[in-house]
């Protein structure tokens, strides 16, 4: 599948969303995304993509209690530095935190969370999601109708938190 379109139009679980390819963005981190979204959008209705929450970081996916001011679930496609990675595991110790990687080890991103979640009290799962190289085609039908679960990517649960 050859991914030219700079505008993805996508559907899940009666619900519709667009996301647009920047120019130094790969096709892979849109497409993290959308399954992020996808995954997530059963346990949070009102799931955003790129929108900013009251931190330094920006998010790739959110859910926000808008409640308390705070993230429900922040989601992560692809490359994360080991500083923003503790600062998610740390100082959002109730948020549903999940890290999604195409095609690479888990291992990587693995590490710096688990050395985090040593040095906090986590309520929330982190979730590590690895995509196949061929999740796009895999995944999305031609209507771009997104199917997939859990069951279809390698997932990892870190910490212990029942959630």
């Amino acid at each position: 599948m050859r991914h030219l379109r700079r505008k993805l139009t996508l559907r899940a679980h009666d619900e519709q969303i667009v996301l647009v390819k920047r120019k130094q963005e790969r096709i892979e981190h849109v497409w993290m995304k959308a399954f992020l979204w996808a995954l997530h959008l059963p346990h949070h209705p009102d799931l955003d993509v790129e929108v900013a929450v009251d931190d330094k970081y920006k998010p790739d996916v959110v859910a926000m209690d808008r409640r308390r001011g705070r993230p429900q679930f922040w989601g992560e496609a692809g490359a994360v530095g080991p500083d923003k990675t503790e600062h998610l595991v740390t100082a959002y110790p109730d948020t549903h935190l999940a890290f999604s990687k195409w095609n690479r080890s888990l291992d990587a991103v693995r590490d710096p969370v688990e050395r985090a979640v040593r040095t906090t009290d986590r309520t929330a799962p982190i979730d590590l999601f690895r995509v196949p190289p061929d999740g796009a085609e895999r995944f999305v039908d031609a209507k771009g109708r997104i199917a997939l679960s859990r069951d279809d990517l390698t997932w990892v649960r870190v910490g212990d938190t029942g959630g």
